[in-house]
């Protein structure tokens, strides 16, 4: 596996690539964003450690315009340990959040995490478009249409319809769709996935139907 490691102090990105390349991975690092979207564009990682507060171009920002080309599993590294940052990390598409101060060994843990959890993602035909009357997903393309016309929706929203198309006419509770789409350690509650739902169905406008609430439990995708 081949990870980028951004971050503008030295002895952080030292730590991090001698434990990396101890697993037998390989490392390159960017001591800030700009040089990190620079090398994605260049080359190909299987993902990325990013720092948040850098010189030049930020955490975020940098992997906002990662993310228009390449869909990268990426851990933010961040003294912000606030819950607006981790939500905001993960609007953006982001697989984790880590605060510092960190175990590098903590790292690497979650690293194996990511990996593990996005290999195990099921997934449908990647050429297929799937129709619900005018509801129509492009899961290669990540695009989704109604009536016709491209919806707006932010990363986690696609995920999270994806999903949910996934495992179409499944009982999918609260804490399940945390897990899957979140993550296993994020910072959220309940409430997180019920916004999310709220936001996507108002973005599927007559097609909102689709997704049912199961109260006292969650929702399933049901046509």
């Amino acid at each position: 596996m081949k990870i980028l490691i951004v971050d503008d102090e030295e002895m952080i990105r030292g730590v991090l690539r001698e434990y990396v390349e101890f697993e037998g991975n390989e490392a390159e690092e960017a001591s800030n964003g700009m040089d990190a979207v620079k090398l994605c564009k260049e080359r190909d990682y299987d993902l990325i450690l990013m720092d948040v507060m850098m010189p030049k171009l930020d955490g975020f920002s940098a992997v906002k315009e990662i993310k228009k080309s390449k869909d990268l599993p990426v851990i933010m590294l961040s003294a912000r340990g606030e819950e607006y940052d981790k939500l905001f990390a993960f609007e953006l598409g982001v697989d984790d959040y880590v605060t510092k101060p960190f175990s590098p060994k903590e790292v690497m843990a979650r690293i194996n995490a990511v990996t593990k959890r996005r290999a195990s993602k099921p997934t449908l035909n990647g050429n297929e478009i799937l129709k619900f009357e005018g509801l129509e997903i492009d899961m290669a393309g990540r695009n989704v249409y109604v009536d016709g016309v491209k919806a707006e929706l932010t990363p986690k929203e696609y995920e999270l319809l994806f999903y949910l198309v996934r495992n179409k006419g499944i009982a999918l509770t609260r804490e399940k769709l945390l897990y899957d789409v979140w993550g296993f350690d994020f910072y959220g509650d309940d409430r997180t996935v019920d916004t999310h739902i709220k936001m996507l169905r108002g973005n599927l406008k007559d097609y909102r139907k689709f997704i049912v609430t199961l109260r006292g439990l969650g929702y399933k995708f049901e046509e």
